[in-house]
């Protein structure tokens, strides 16, 4: 049976005076999917955030959000999500526990579960060993994991995260990126991810949608935009060291690469499209190279991102053309 989508946006839309925030705004995200908003500071992604939980008003469009109208059911679809806020606040005079007991309480959690949920929550997030000191000798990392556990004590259908690494250092970022795989993975939530961190996005996201002031320019999986958009390719290719001067010839005469980069007697080649590997190969073992090893290097949600900025786009249909692309459980990462 084919599960229905937990948000479904239609030409969603809202402006601040004369600027467009949010323009036009076509998707849908599914169960269980860990859902990437890509763009940069004030591209639309915290304000398509604040509209699906009905803390804004549209200008125009409609969304559904785990079947509730934002507008409407504003209270009571905020009963079922958890949103963590680029800059959450914590009361740092209390403790881990008390800060989860308190916001269970706000949510309506009945006190008999309160216990559990919080002690199962610190376990997971891996803060029972400081539960019970006060939140203002954590570090930012931890103060993070426990506003991710906070998040979640009302055990929410759909989690809205919003920059969940922003100002962390790479230790503790990385810490969270596992806890958010693990979220999406094992507990089968539903994960919209804000973020400008390309390296997160592609490291987390089934799919992202790519937004451009306001405006939704990209949108699938991190591999299917990668082969849209991204024509040219890094590769490594090794070869006998008394092939290296037939190999750089072939390379010139044939292919117009001249003086490819030699590391370690390896040649990297850049900007070689993907559709001509065969051919480069080929021609090689035609004339004799002895090749060991050939590596391409596969394009990065970053190669995307500026392809689809004006560097090193590909021929074809313009963004828009991918804008209606429904959601592809096939090529989902796990």
């Amino acid at each position: 049976m084919e599960r229905k989508p937990v948000i479904v946006v239609q030409d969603l839309t809202r402006r601040f005076g004369e600027v467009v925030a949010v323009d036009h705004l076509t998707l849908e995200v599914v169960p269980g999917e860990i859902f990437g908003f890509l763009g940069h500071n004030g591209a639309g992604k915290t304000t398509t955030v604040r509209l699906l939980n009905g803390i804004l008003t549209p200008h125009g469009g409609t969304a559904r959000v785990l079947g509730l109208d934002p507008v409407h059911d504003g209270p009571a679809l905020r009963r079922r999500t958890g949103v963590l806020t680029e800059n959450p606040s914590l009361d740092e005079r209390l403790t881990g526990r008390e800060n989860l007991s308190l916001y269970a309480d706000l949510y309506g959690v009945p006190p008999g579960e309160v216990p559990r949920r919080t002690e199962e929550l610190l376990q997971f997030f891996e803060l029972a060993d400081r539960a019970d000191q006060k939140v203002g000798t954590y570090s930012k990392g931890m103060k993070q994991r426990l506003a991710l556990a906070r998040a979640l004590v009302h055990e929410p259908e759909l989690i809205f995260l919003d920059e969940p690494t922003a100002g962390l250092d790479p230790v503790a970022a990385r810490h969270v990126h596992t806890l958010i795989a693990r979220m999406g993975h094992e507990q089968q939530r539903t994960v919209l991810l804000c973020t400008h961190n390309l390296v997160e996005a592609q490291k987390l996201c089934h799919r992202v949608a790519v937004l451009e002031h306001g405006r939704l320019i990209a949108l699938g999986t991190p591999t299917d935009l990668a082969r849209q958009w991204v024509r040219s390719h890094r590769l490594e290719l090794e070869v006998a060291p008394d092939s290296l001067p037939m190999a750089q010839a072939v390379l010139q005469t044939r292919w117009g690469i001249s003086n490819p980069l030699l590391e370690n007697e390896t040649l990297i080649l850049t900007g070689v499209a993907r559709e001509t590997i065969p051919d480069l190969v080929a021609s090689l073992v035609t004339a004799g190279v002895r090749i060991y090893r050939l590596t391409p290097q596969e394009p990065t949600l970053e190669d995307v991102y500026f392809a689809l900025h004006g560097e090193d786009r590909a021929p074809g249909p313009p963004p828009l053309g991918i804008l209606h692309a429904g959601p592809d459980t096939k090529g989902r990462k796990r």
